[in-house]
């Protein structure tokens, strides 16, 4: 049974693998704790990037010796193939550990087992401990390897009456300096930033990270149906990060044949999401930021593609202007997509209210 000495060193491994938010794609983030055979911490890491240590290697490396007899703390259950790195569970059997606590099993068919190699190696073996928040900090990842797409997570920011822009079109800048730095946090966390053609066309948005320290530049993609809205000189199209032009089939691309261009087949109204997940998921993405404006967020909902919702609210009244989703498919009350508070947090003067989808 697990002992609030096993819960401490387990939420320090949580805490440890959110380090690596951003930078470990297409691998999950993980963290780990040691403890020697007295219960004192004697090593702890976590998976910095792609190709890298694992976090257990890095745990292990710090432990030494003092590793023998002790137990091993870790927020994803150890895996159990070869690919750039060897597997963890083999590490942790040859560093002589006793006991190993995990948070979440891994659902990766090519790397579970880890917990059964470790058993058939006489170590003892407990699953589940904080297993919620060690879901919640690895869900962009965790989502991936079921769904075989993308996590999404919509981000916007509006008055407290829901606008996000004025009547005649002005929106910047609605939230505080604050709530926009916060926002290059979430950048920085995500494989891809990704807008619409209405977001290109009006705002000329950059996308790349700024203010964030050692951040990876996410992937910058721009849902341009017609190939009309990106066009040469446009600040998206600069060297700061990578960029994909996501376009019809049909569409003429000739001014863009020096950029990055997918086509997808179209939607009733815009490209097929799904299409548009699954192309970003072959090229190694895991996570999307979706900043778009109403209508590619209300075509991301009617997919049922979005897996988080974090809304940026401001003390301000405007009384008109657009609302931050329409074209979502939602025509009557009982139809409504449901959400489930996960945080509020007051960032400057506005307030960021974060809520997951109750049906998924």
């Amino acid at each position: 049974m697990a002992t609030a000495a096993d819960a401490d060193a387990m939420r320090r491994a949580v805490g440890l693998a959110a380090r690596g938010l951003g930078s470990t794609s297409p691998n999950p983030v993980v963290g780990c704790v040691i403890t020697d055979a007295s219960g004192a911490v004697v090593g702890e890491g976590f998976h910095q990037k792609a190709g890298g240590p694992h976090a257990e290697v890095h745990a292990l490396s710090a432990a030494g010796d003092r590793a023998r007899g002790g137990t091993a703390y870790v927020t994803l259950e150890p895996c159990n193939h070869t690919g750039r790195t060897g597997p963890c569970a083999q590490a942790l059997v040859r560093a002589g550990i006793a006991r190993v606590v995990y948070a979440v099993g891994d659902p990766n068919p090519q790397a579970t087992g880890g917990a059964d190699t470790l058993r058939a190696a006489g170590i003892e073996v407990e699953q589940g401990l904080l297993a919620q928040e060690a879901e919640a900090g690895n869900a962009a990842w965790l989502t991936s390897v079921r769904l075989g797409r993308p996590y999404v997570l919509w981000k916007y920011a509006a008055t407290l009456d829901g606008r996000i822009a004025a009547e005649d079109g002005t929106s910047r800048w609605i939230t505080s300096p604050e709530a926009r730095a916060d926002v290059h946090r979430l950048r920085a966390e995500a494989d891809a930033v990704v807008v619409g053609s209405g977001t290109a066309r009006t705002d000329d948005p950059h996308l790349a990270v700024r203010g964030v320290e050692g951040a990876v530049q996410p992937l910058r993609v721009v849902v341009d149906t017609e190939a009309k809205a990106v066009r040469p000189g446009a600040r998206v199209l600069d060297d700061a990060a990578p960029t994909l032009v996501a376009v019809a089939e049909d569409a003429d691309t000739a001014h863009l044949a020096d950029t990055d261009v997918v086509r997808l087949p179209r939607a009733a109204t815009g490209l097929d999401i799904p299409a548009l997940l699954a192309a970003l998921h072959g090229r190694g993405v895991r996570s999307v930021l979706l900043e778009g404006g109403p209508a590619l967020a209300g075509a991301f909902v009617a997919a049922g593609a979005v897996d988080k919702v974090v809304g940026y609210l401001a003390p301000v009244l405007l009384g008109a202007g657009p609302a931050a989703l329409t074209g979502a498919g939602i025509t009557t009350i009982a139809d409504a997509l449901r959400l489930e508070l996960t945080e509020t947090v007051r960032i400057g003067p506005d307030l960021r209210i974060s809520a997951t989808p109750k049906e998924r």
